[in-house]
């Protein structure tokens, strides 16, 4: 097997293994799409993968708008940061300190303890083996999103 295959094998078995923290994603947002608030998506670096299939796939999420600095949050709104490192910490603080709900991926972060929801990636991605480590963030967030997804729709539905 090559090392790309194999690596990518070994993460997506890792984040499948993030259920718990997949589905408390899905309930912080889905709550955005229930009071019929939006569901920003504040995605950087390689993240933004994300916003493409949640915005422009055959079936995008439901509620989903791109978070900007200049987005208007609400207490109905949810965000969800997706950041490959501290990008996303700045936000996480303002959104915590104006006590919007919010979830956050990251590889890094000093905020994480003020999300609603957190999905680490540093912990799905080390390599125990030695070998240098492969780091396709943009394919663990689409794991992300495509799981979230399908977690949000399920809630929805009942």
């Amino acid at each position: 097997m090559n090392p790309l295959t194999f690596q990518l094998k070994r993460l997506f078995e890792r984040l499948s293994q993030k259920q718990p923290e997949i589905d408390c994603t899905a309930a912080v947002l889905a709550q955005a799409a229930v009071s019929e608030g939006t569901i920003f998506i504040a995605a950087f670096g390689e993240m933004k993968a994300v916003m493409a299939a949640a915005l422009l796939s055959e079936e995008p999420l439901m509620a989903a708008a791109e978070w900007s600095p200049s987005s208007i949050v609400t207490s109905t709104d949810r965000v969800w940061i997706l950041a490959p490192n501290k990008e996303g910490d700045e936000l996480a603080g303002r959104l915590s300190d104006a006590g919007i709900p919010f979830a956050l991926v990251s590889s890094q972060s000093d905020e994480s303890e003020l999300a609603d929801a957190f999905l680490p990636l540093d912990s799905v991605v080390l390599q125990d083996d030695g070998d240098p480590v492969l780091v396709p963030r943009a394919m663990a967030a689409l794991y992300i999103y495509y799981a979230v997804k399908l977690s949000i729709d399920k809630l929805l539905s009942e």
